[in-house]
């Protein structure tokens, strides 16, 4: 295969090179380039992560984690999902850096693993987006809530509104939208957690101070369904479903690279600063949290649909600083829907990758004159009606069922990242392809994305742990933890069988090209 086809033009007939076949996992870059422009910079794409993993999962989900694990848990829970988020990010920059495609790791499993795999993947990156934007909105309402009885479908309805408007802007104004949410999410953490200190330490007016106490009464653990040690294990290991919702985001930051000015300098180094960031953001916010709120305290468990549950706003209110509830509320709403804003980023650009693919139907390559592929906007904005089901079982009642469904889509696309990472090492060292020929390249990348795959099927598998316990079967509880993984494999298996797909041998891959066409882009970037 030439360079002419990873370029995205088919081979000259004269040259003996035959025209590529799209249900074959040989194209590295493809048609994006004549429809899209790259209007996203360094800066954008940095943002980009960080808006997207600082939302509601920190905001409302941190409460619940340290209600079932306990304060020492739920950190140890986030820190395990940190060192996972770690080899995704490092294991993404790697291959994206080689291979800055639109659609990003899901053209990455057609390329380095197998053309079916890359389907199912792209449909499930869909399916995950489709949920996780009316979880977002449905998080909005419950924080509108925390003002007002007016009737959450307004909020609903404004906020579809305001995400497809978004959506159908050039991508540079999208860019620019999320730079400076991102900069306020980031100013609020950094408030919250300042704050916090502040609070625990006695440093606010009539207030003692609280130190570790909560650590001590009632306890750094929680026992969780069983008693004793196996019970505080089972308490740790409960956090991961929303330390796995809290950190999802962070490995789109590549899905728009053929919007990305020099992705192979971009995409790596975003990468890298986005989960030093959001590692620190998460573990100093989930340490501030545990030492501020008791994990007995019953508002963490107010099903109400109220903000109150948040306990950066128990913390606030609690210190009797009137003002900063709102204030909190305020900044955690618009990061609400500065994720859901992410996620429609993420979602439409795999579906237009899975159309350019011929996967999808080719009515999703559309694009408006400023390069947005407004068919896949406007499909995604029907599915954020899902949000009006909040009306009717209660907002965090909905917002749970969908956290445990984009939870297992989150590590579904993590283990194909470590896969297409672990692949393509693979692959190189096969080829004689030494490691220092990549764009971005680290020594310990190959191991840590065998520790991290090993990770991440673990914590799909183990999810939904508690419905099979004595006495706490859930079938919804069941479904939203397991859904993904038949509706992936199905997707596989019935992509594979139709069109005859394999999986590409090892020294197979064409990685000769895909070098040779990152050097040449290299040499027009530098020139």
């Amino acid at each position: 295969m030439s360079a002419d086809i990873l370029a995205g033009g088919k081979a000259n007939p004269s040259m003996g090179v035959e025209t590529r076949n799209d249900n074959n996992g040989d194209l590295v870059t493809a048609t994006e380039e004549q429809s899209l422009q790259r209007g996203l910079h360094e800066r954008h794409l940095s943002m980009l992560g960080i808006a997207g993993a600082i939302g509601t999962g920190l905001f409302l989900g941190l409460g619940q984690s340290v209600q079932t694990g306990g304060p020492l848990g739920a950190l140890l829970g986030y820190a395990t999902v940190g060192l996972v988020v770690c080899a995704v990010q490092f294991a993404l920059g790697e291959v994206a850096a080689l291979l800055p495609v639109t659609g990003a790791f899901v053209r990455h499993a057609e390329f380095l693993v197998d053309p079916a795999w890359g389907f199912a993947i792209g449909w499930n990156l869909v399916y995950g987006n489709i949920l996780s934007i009316p979880s977002e909105i449905t998080a909005i309402c419950v924080l509108f809530e925390f003002w007002t009885d007016i009737n959450p479908s307004l909020w609903i309805m404004i906020f579809i509104v305001l995400t497809t408007v978004v959506g159908l802007c050039f991508v540079r104004v999208f860019g620019e939208v999320e730079f400076w949410f991102a900069l306020l999410k980031i100013l609020l953490v950094v408030f919250l957690i300042i704050l916090g200190l502040v609070i625990n330490l006695g440093g606010v007016p009539g207030t003692e101070r609280i130190g570790f106490r909560y650590w001590k009464d009632p306890g750094p653990f929680v026992e969780y369904i069983a008693t004793g040690s196996w019970g505080q294990f089972l308490g740790y290991w409960s956090v991961m479903t929303s330390a796995v919702f809290s950190f999802a985001g962070v490995e789109s930051i590549a899905m728009a690279a053929a919007e990305t000015r020099n992705p192979a300098r971009a995409i790596p180094k975003a990468c890298k600063n986005v989960f030093i960031r959001i590692l620190v953001f998460y573990i100093l916010a989930i340490l501030i949290v545990g030492m501020l709120v008791r994990s007995d305290d019953e508002r963490l468990n107010d099903q109400s649909g109220a903000a109150g549950q948040s306990p950066f706003v128990i913390a606030a209110s609690a210190a009797g600083i009137p003002a900063i509830p709102s204030v909190v509320n305020a900044v955690v709403i618009t990061s609400a829907w500065s994720a859901s804003n992410q996620s429609l980023l993420a979602g439409t650009r795999v579906l237009y990758g899975l159309a350019l693919k011929r996967q999808a139907p080719q009515i999703f390559l559309r694009t408006t004159a400023w390069g947005v592929p407004y068919v896949c906007v406007l499909f995604f904005t029907c599915f954020m009606f899902l949000s009006f089901m909040s009306l009717s079982n209660g907002a965090m009642t909905v917002f749970w069922w969908l956290v445990d469904l984009t939870a297992a889509g989150v590590l579904i696309s993590w283990a194909s990242i470590l896969l297409n990472h672990i692949r393509l090492r693979l692959a190189m060292k096969k080829q004689g392809i030494p490691i220092e020929s990549l764009p971005w390249h680290n020594s310990w990348t190959f191991y840590s994305s065998c520790a991290g795959l090993f990770m991440t099927l673990l914590i799909l598998l183990t999810g939904g742990f508690r419905v099979f316990t004595r006495g706490n079967w859930d079938p919804v509880g069941f479904v939203s933890s397991y859904l993904d993984i038949p509706l992936v494999t199905a997707a596989y298996l019935i992509w594979k069988f139709v069109k005859k797909t394999k999986v590409v041998p090892l020294a197979e891959i064409p990685l000769q090209d895909a070098f040779r066409k990152s050097e040449e882009d290299h040499e027009v970037v530098t020139a």
